[in-house]
């Protein structure tokens, strides 16, 4: 660098690329033939409010904050806030399911941000009163004797620190064998995400044209309620059950796997780049399908598991749920 053909102007852009990248103060602008007062000058003036355009507010930050300092991402409070107004929360407005919010999932949010959540949602309180498009099927008493008969699923959400950015990861698990069939994993997930995900697990089963299909069971988040995912399910001939509000014990094999996955893989490790992220949760699950050991599988992987007892019935290990 030639400190007679730049100007100050690119002097301090070039200090200011090297400092960001970690190097000493003092010797960038040594040898950038800057001072500290024309350097933090500069800084100054870069960072000074410009005129800001009408109606454009700060950008959305994407997350909220826990009480004990844990970002939950937007998507995953829309999906508590659907889980409260499947509930006692079906009559409240905004502001009371800011309360809500804050009581149930310790949140640290405001009001504002939950009207925008709703206002997405399309569930603010004069809305509400419509009767809904899609038909609820309520989760009933089932005793589970073989693979595919019930599957469960449900999106995990995992934080990417490099990009700070969320991600989702939406798994569907058969209750009896424990096998993740399938999952998904991208930046959003939507209504046809999970449709397609159901129908490949189907595909994968080589149950597609099948009759005698699982029923799938999945709580109530804007995925599964949307009218893409209902009609999708009743296209593959598919029958679609939710559990009630609150009750996360009537999905407990889907949040069994959770629990692995937030301990074995994305609550260990911090990850620069969805690259990274992606490849990490693809070794998970190939581990756990076909290396991890389950003691409620007497000690097999759930691939050795569902091959060893594929349309058997084992009534002394019925599941009742």
């Amino acid at each position: 660098m030639k400190k007679k053909e730049l100007s100050i102007d690119d002097r301090f852009q070039v200090a200011r690329h090297y400092i960001r990248q970690g190097y000493k103060i003092t010797l960038v602008l040594k040898y950038a033939g800057l001072s500290r007062s024309t350097y933090y000058y500069h800084v100054s003036s870069e960072n000074k409010v410009k005129v800001k355009p009408e109606n454009v507010g700060r950008p959305i930050v994407g997350y909220s904050i826990t009480t004990s300092g844990k970002k939950i991402c937007d998507e995953e409070i829309k999906d508590n806030i659907m889980e409260l107004i499947q509930g006692d929360a079906f009559f409240y407005g905004y502001h009371k399911i800011t309360h809500d919010l804050m009581k149930e999932y310790n949140l640290i949010i405001n009001h504002k941000k939950v009207y925008r959540l709703c206002k997405e949602l399309n569930i603010l309180k004069k809305q509400r009163v419509i009767k809904p498009h899609v038909k609820s099927s309520i989760s009933v008493n089932r005793i589970v004797k073989k693979s595919n008969e019930l599957w469960e699923a449900d999106i995990k959400y995992g934080y990417i620190i490099g990009e700070d950015k969320f991600f989702f990861v939406l798994s569907v698990i058969d209750v009896f064998d424990r096998s993740i069939i399938d999952y998904y994993m991208g930046y959003r997930c939507t209504g046809s995400d999970a449709a397609s995900l159901i129908r490949r697990c189907l595909i994968r089963r080589d149950l597609l044209d099948s009759e005698g299909k699982p029923v799938i069971r999945t709580d109530n988040g804007p995925q599964f309620i949307s009218n893409i995912f209902e009609e999708s399910c009743k296209d593959i001939n598919i029958y679609h059950e939710r559990i009630p509000s609150r009750t996360p014990n009537k999905n407990a094999h889907i949040e069994s796997f959770h629990r692995i996955f937030e301990d074995e893989c994305i609550g260990i490790y911090e990850f620069d780049s969805y690259k990274d992220a992606y490849a990490e949760v693809a070794r998970f699950m190939k581990r756990y399908n076909t290396r991890r050991l389950h003691s409620s599988l007497k000690y097999k992987t759930p691939n050795e598991f569902y091959i060893q007892n594929m349309g058997k019935e084992i009534e002394s290990m019925a599941i009742h749920l």
